[in-house]
């Protein structure tokens, strides 16, 4: 909490009231403007504390109109009445005053961004612009000057857009400017990437137009708007202007690249008429305006929002109290407001911890309590570097600046400042409840049991505790800022020494300090033992209980052990010396996330972590770190506010910590809701140990003190803290100051707050020891302590520690029984936090086990948690989002609670949302059955409309019971009351126009009762009860009717109506059919022979398969073959599994073997048939299937029966290539590749490759080399009579001989014979082949050889003759020599007369032989020309 400390101006007497006041924007100097209406007026400088400036003294005969700060050098301008503007240097007090521009009163001055122009202008309308350098110098006369004949009203300069000068350069690189290339590189001076001073700007007239004047100062006019303008202000967010008229008209105006502006919105602003109106404009768009009224009003422009914010009468402000100015500081995020009454009211921007968007932007702001002075608050200015506030109130002015409330404990006394001069004092040893009030403003206090101190800055100032009673001691001037008191003793800094003086200010002692461990500027005491920090972060500790203070350990350097050290913040030691904790700022002036621990015996510093909840890494954790885990996860992302030891316990520590992201503002931190208060034990054995992590309470302040067994806090001004631990006072303070501390008890020792010692050192090392894990010697601690306290109490720790072994000892010291049992069924839970939970509801801390339930997400018990504890719109909120599976459970229990507390209405809906309000809402409306029937007609529903209708019906109100069951569909119900009514007709209707079974059956029973058989029958009938039906038409001889129902019934049924038709023996035809439809196959047969139905029987028959009796199979095949009915007397053979008989009725009666029949008399069960008599089936079944030219089927049986041979015969019979080659390779029989080579030489393998490939295949697989020396030889013969390709045919010839050498000799000579054949062959076809190949190099000696070659015996087949005399005559045709040719063509037509000449001879020979010898050589026949190369070519080409 902070109060503001006011110091007046220390203005001379010369000066009249002030009228204008301004802050420097960074420098802590303020202007004021006042007037006297003898003298004239005159401008003053003040300081921060209101030091009046001697220099800076500025006088005229008339009155200053404007003062206007440069934006950062110390240089005033200020327009006076006349016309003369004067610069005024600070603090030097040089006046600059500007050439004569204006000759009326000055109505502006406005700076530039960085000072370099200024804009001054005046009520004629004339406005000059002037050049100033970068000292705040003027240079040389004004720039421009323009005339707008009109009252100059606003002036606002235009902000340059950031980076457009980097824009232009990055333009003119790339179209090759290489002077802005070169300003992008290194080489020259860095590039300016920052934004550039704006120079143009806009002014206003009262004539309502707006002119804009760019950077060459020429101007335009912009807009115009209706009355005088009275402010202007840019948006820069949307680049827009908003203009604001005398009228408080508001418009906004978009911008145009060009200079144009195109309006987009306005508004009337309300306000209140004939009062001055205070208008602030804000950076992030807030207009937040003062017009005479108790409240202030705020537009957020960004949004389009509008609120106010009122006075609160019950913060002390008046009725009727009216908002006269208003200013906004932007670094605190304060608003404030000056009132009639004098006072100043503060709002501060609060924002919620954990809120991603601001969402209700009025909640947000937080009215503080108000600063008071005196008289009329006219005029309100923030500024300077250190967020000052000035305050005019009509008389003086008076410079306000922020203090943080001082606030101590110690020694079970307590001291929190209320305002600047007062203190609120409780003693909690007596319960003396005190105020003190001083005469100074205080800066600080410091209590111990006998006295209090507080200091200004200036002066100290002791006070006696006696009693009720407080007796000032002693006062003298000091001007420490930091006070430290241990009995009698004051401790003050100076620097480079701390001194030990007496309550009246006499030195004692001095406590020196080296240059090297500079100033000391802060102290703190505890026990006997002062702590002391200093300027240069070096601390030292000193012994006070001896009378004079000794070191208790030497200086330590912590820059050098604690790495980015800023500054010292705060430092504390502990009760026996030994630690001392220390708070830091970082280098860059953040607060450090980290407190750290310095061991003056180990002269070791440690730390802990608030950014990762953890301790530095060196000091030693439980092994059972399952607690520290969860607790870290609570205080990561925090910073540590304020820290402090227990004054008697020397390991207990205490730090209070709140979000990072409350760092930057420390007055904010103590707003936010999110503080945690951290208890840590501190040994050198065992570290730093977290034990608790409380949140602080909401109504209190900060945290005071640890005082086990209390944390004690501070309260916030003007809340009350329900929960606070009251101690009974006896008051002497006025009633305006109430008791400002609340103590809170240690989570150990709730319930134990007034134990004896004894008790309270056993429960902190129960504490300590549970903490460390060591079990044993925690229960040690605590094993005399016999009350229930204290056992409940450490129940309520293990909760937050997590252990159930303990928990359980402690339920049963307490005598728990029934927690006992509940956390024992808990143990079936999976999750440990489940367990936990229970153990916390069952002590009643419901809170801990709401948490527990979320951090284990057991949504289900979360849910039955909030429904026990009675929390409803949580159970349902949770059903809702996280336990879906239960929501109709949870609307149905809080239905039930809601009727139990008498809310029928909402009861009513919450039955509705679980689906149970059919039967729930009838019940619980019965006794109201006017309400009950307005729901049931609004409902609509069947079930309630059922409901309803009995309800009636029980109340004899027949006919609405028939209407309502009408509604409702509910036929029984409407038959069964037409029956009782009597209205049989019209319940015979409804029961055949809806067929609904039940009230057919009541139907029926109804006719049956009345002996209409013929109508019970029928209705019988339609409701399916077929027995029934059956039963009256047996006993009333209806045979007609008995087997159309038996045969709608079941197999029951059936067979007692064929019984009865047997026994009565007739319709044996219906009894046949009924035993056969019942399944009773056997019996139908017997009696179908028996009374010879043969139509019936046929129809048996059709049903019979290899499940029936054999014998009746067999007996009705014979009846089938006795008709002629061979196809089903064959499957009814085969049923009864007679293969044989089944087959030779097949022979004999050449019935066509399906693939189907054939199956199923293939038998697979070795049960039934041998293996030898199964394959022999098989074959007789492929041998029939043969005779029926059935192929494939017959290769499948004999395939079956192992027979391959006879399966590749009957598939070379079928012709299916593909098959035959792929049974041949999936047999792999030696035979069979033969046989399937043999086939395929069959096809014609000369135009199929792939067919003469696989026949080599096939021969070689078979090892059959005499038969595929015979292809071979084939193939050459092929060649040579069908082509005349003598060099293929050598190569099959050569294969052949290869074949005939390789296969063994099982004929005597008959191999060398055939070899000696085929050699001969191939000589004769090489000589011929080679007189071919010679023909082209040597003619003669090729026809020789030719010639040679005829002389051979045994030419033909080798070489044909006639291809030798051909080869003759075409030579001689070529030479020439057609004599000889002719004769050579003679010769041949002698040796082979009945073949064709052609077959030899080419037609042009023929013809030339023709034309040269006149003789005809033309013959009938004629051979067609096959010269076309086939594929086979390459196929022979084999090696």
């Amino acid at each position: 909490m902070a109060v503001y400390f006011d110091h007046r101006i220390e203005a001379p007497e010369s000066s009249g009231v002030p009228s204008q006041l301004t802050w420097h924007p960074a420098l802590t100097v303020l202007a004021v403007a006042s007037s006297n209406p003898t003298t004239g007026g005159n401008v003053d400088l003040y300081l921060q504390q209101g030091e009046y400036v001697e220099s800076c003294h500025l006088e005229r005969p008339y009155q200053p109109a404007v003062l206007r700060w440069h934006p950062t050098k110390p240089v005033l301008a200020v327009g006076w009445e006349n016309g003369e503007v004067v610069l005024l240097t600070h603090p030097p007090g040089h006046q600059t005053v500007f050439p004569i521009t204006h000759t009326a009163c000055i109505t502006l001055l406005e700076w530039s961004s960085s000072g370099s122009r200024l804009v001054t202008g005046d009520q004629t309308g004339a406005l000059a612009v002037w050049k100033v350098d970068a000292r705040g110098r003027l240079q040389g006369n004004h720039l421009v000057k323009h005339e707008y004949n009109k009252p100059l009203t606003c002036c606002i300069f235009r902000p340059a857009s950031p980076g457009d000068d980097v824009a232009m350069l990055a333009r003119a690189s790339v179209s090759g400017d290489e002077s802005a290339l070169d300003m992008f590189s290194w080489k020259g001076a860095p590039l300016k990437m920052g934004p550039q001073e704006g120079l143009a700007f806009y002014v206003s007239t009262a004539d309502g137009k707006v002119y804009i004047v760019d950077e060459h100062c020429k101007t335009s006019t912009l807009l115009s708007v209706e009355g005088a303008i009275q402010k202007l202000f840019y948006l820069e967010k949307r680049e827009a202007l908003a203009v604001i008229t005398e009228t408080l008209m508001l418009s906004q105006y978009t911008l145009g690249p060009e200079g144009g502006a195109q309006e987009f919105m306005k508004v009337k602003l309300s306000s209140k008429t004939g009062q001055n109106v205070d208008i602030v404009w804000t950076e992030n768009g807030l207009l937040i305006t003062a017009t005479g009224e108790p409240v202030i009003r705020l537009w957020d422009l960004e949004r389009d929002d509008n609120y106010v914010l009122p006075l609160d009468e019950t913060m002390g402000f008046e009725r009727g109290e009216i908002i006269n100015c208003v200013s906004y500081c932007a670094g605190k995020e304060i608003l404030a407001a000056g009132t009639s009454h004098g006072r100043i009211a503060m709002w501060r921007m609060v924002v919620q911890a954990g809120a991603n968007s601001r969402g209700d932007t009025k909640a947000q702001w937080k009215l503080q309590t108000p600063t008071e002075i005196e008289g009329n608050v006219i005029q309100l200015q923030w500024g300077s570097s250190l967020n000052l506030l000035a305050a005019n109130n009509s008389n003086t002015v008076l410079i306000l600046w922020e203090h943080v409330m001082s606030a101590h404990f110690s020694q079970q006394v307590a001291a929190v400042q209320l305002t600047p001069t007062h203190l609120s004092i409780t003693q909690f040893s007596t319960g003396v409840h005190l105020a003190l009030q001083s005469d100074m403003h205080i800066k600080g206090v410091c209590v111990t049991k006998d006295s209090v101190t507080v200091w200004s800055g200036k002066q100290v100032t002791v006070y006696e505790l006696s009693g009720t009673v407080l007796r000032n001691t002693g006062s003298f001037p000091c001007d420490s800022h930091v006070v430290a008191v241990h009995g009698e003793n004051l401790y003050t800094v100076e620097p480079n020494r701390v001194q030990i003086r007496t309550p009246q200010g006499t030195v004692k002692q001095l406590l020196t300090f080296s240059k090297a461990e500079g100033n000391p500027i802060l102290l703190s005491v505890c026990q006997s033992y002062l702590v002391v920090g200093t300027d240069t972060a070096h601390i030292r500790v000193f012994d006070l209980s001896r009378r004079d203070a000794k070191a208790h350990c030497s200086a330590k350097n912590l820059a050098e052990q604690i790495a980015n050290l800023g500054a010292l913040r705060s430092v504390k030691c502990n009760a026996n010396g030994s630690q001392v904790s220390i708070l830091i700022s970082q280098v860059n002036g953040r607060p450090d996330h980290k407190v750290y621990f310095y061991d003056v015996e180990m002269d070791t510093v440690t730390h802990f972590d608030f950014f990762i909840g953890r301790p530095s890494s060196g000091i030693s954790q439980p092994e059972d770190s399952e607690r520290q885990q969860f607790q870290g996860t609570e205080l990561s992302g925090r910073c540590p506010v304020s820290h402090f030891w227990d004054e008697s316990e020397p390991r207990l520590f205490v730090c209070e910590t709140a979000p990072m992201s409350s760092e930057s503002s420390s007055a904010s931190v103590l707003d936010t809701m999110d503080v945690s208060v951290v208890t840590l034990f501190c040994t050198q054995e065992h570290g730093l140990l977290l034990q608790d992590c409380y949140p602080k309470p909401a109504g209190l302040q900060a945290l005071l003190a640890l005082d086990v067994p209390y944390y004690c806090f501070s309260c916030k001004p003007g809340e009350k803290d329900p929960a606070l631990v009251e101690i009974s006072t006896t008051t002497s303070a006025p009633a305006q100051f109430p008791n400002m501390v609340s103590r809170r008890a240690l989570r150990d020792f709730v319930g134990l707050e007034n134990c004896e010692k004894a008790t309270r050192d056993a429960m902190l090392n129960f504490s300590f020891y549970l903490t460390i894990g060591d079990m044993d010697e925690a229960f040690k601690s605590i094993k005399l302590i016999k009350s229930k306290a204290v056992w409940e109490n450490m129940a309520r720790m293990c909760v937050k520690t997590r252990r159930l072994d303990v928990a359980r000892v402690c339920l049963g010291n307490m005598g728990n029984a029934r927690a006992a049992k509940a956390l024992k069924e808990a143990e079936a839970e999976p999750e440990p936090e489940a367990q936990v939970a229970m153990l916390a509801i069952q002590l009643g801390m419901l809170e801990d086990a709401e948490k527990l339930y979320k951090g284990c997400q057991r949504y289900d018990l979360l849910n039955n948690f909030y429904q026990a504890s009675g929390q409803w719109q949580q159970a349902l909120e949770t059903a809702e989002n996280r336990d879906r599976i239960h929501l109709r459970t949870t609307y149905y229990n809080y239905a039930k609670y809601l009727e139990s507390i008498g809310d029928k209405t909402l009861a009513l809906a919450y039955y509705e949302n679980s689906d149970t309000h059919r039967v729930e809402v009838p019940r619980m409306l019965q006794d109201d059955t006017a309400s009950l029937e307005i729901y049931v007609n609004k409902m609509k529903d069947k079930n309630i409309y059922k409901w309803w209708a009995q309800y009636l019906e029980s109340q004899s109100d027949m006919d609405s019971a028939l209407r309502f069951y009408e509604c409702a569909q509910d036929y029984l119900s409407l038959v069964r009351v037409h029956c009782y009514m009597g209205n049989i007709q019209k319940a015979s209707e409804i029961a055949n126009e809806t067929g609904d079974r039940a009230a057919s059956y009541h139907l029926a029973r109804h006719y049956e009762g009345h002996d209409d058989i013929k109508q019970a029958v029928h209705f019988y009938t339609r409701a399916q009860a077929y027995n029934n039906a059956i039963r009256l038409c047996k006993e009333n001889g209806l045979d007609d009717q008995l087997r159309n129902l038996a045969l709608l019934s079941n197999p029951e049924d059936m067979m007692e109506a064929a019984c009865y038709y047997e026994e009565k023996g007739t319709h044996m035809d219906r009894a046949v059919a009924l035993y056969h439809k019942a399944g009773y196959v056997s019996k139908a047969l017997e009696l179908a022979f028996a009374t010879q139905q043969f139509s019936a029987l046929q129809l048996i028959a059709e049903d019979l398969n290899e499940n029936s009796d054999p014998a009746l199979l067999a007996r009705c095949s014979d009846f089938f073959i006795t008709h002629s009915q061979y196809d089903k007397a064959v499957e009814l053979l085969v049923a009864a599994k007679k293969y044989h008989q089944a087959l030779e009725l097949c022979v004999t009666q050449n019935l066509t073997i399906t693939e189907e029949l054939a199956e199923r008399m293939t038998v697979t069960d070795s049960k039934d048939l041998s293996e030898e008599a199964r394959k022999e089936l098989l074959e007789r079944i492929a041998d029939c299937c043969m005779r029926q030219g059935n192929y494939h089927l017959a290769t499948k049986k004999y395939t079956q029966a192992g027979n391959k041979p006879k399966a590749m015969r009957a598939l070379l019979k079928s012709g299916d290539t593909e098959k035959i080659v792929f049974f041949a390779n999936v047999s792999r029989q030696k035979e069979l590749f033969i046989m399937a080579a043999n086939y395929l030489q069959s096809l014609d393998w000369r135009k199929n490759p792939e067919i003469l490939k696989t026949i080599i295949g096939f021969y070689t697989k078979g090892r059959a080399p005499d038969l595929l020396a015979g292809f071979y030889e084939a193939c050459a013969q092929v060649e040579i009579d069908d082509y005349q390709n003598y060099e293929k045919a050598l190569d099959a010839l050569t294969e052949a001989f290869k074949c005939i050498s390789k296969a063994k000799d099982s004929s005597a000579g008959q191999q060398e014979a055939r070899l000696a054949d085929l050699q001969h062959k191939i000589t004769l076809i090489k000589k011929f082949v080679l007189a071919r190949r010679l023909y082209s190099e040597d003619a003669g000696e090729a026809v020789r050889l030719c010639e040679a070659l005829l002389e051979e015996p045994e030419l033909d087949p080798a070489v044909r003759i006639g291809d030798a005399f051909g080869f003759l005559v075409e030579h001689h045709c070529q030479q020439g020599n057609f004599q000889v040719a002719y004769r050579k063509l003679e010769e041949l037509q002698k040796l082979l007369p009945a073949q064709n000449i052609r077959y030899y001879i080419s037609q042009s020979s023929l013809e030339a032989l023709q034309k040269e010898m006149g003789v005809p050589v033309n013959r009938d026949d004629h051979r067609p020309s096959v010269k076309e190369e086939d594929e086979v070519e390459e196929d022979l080409n084999v090696s």
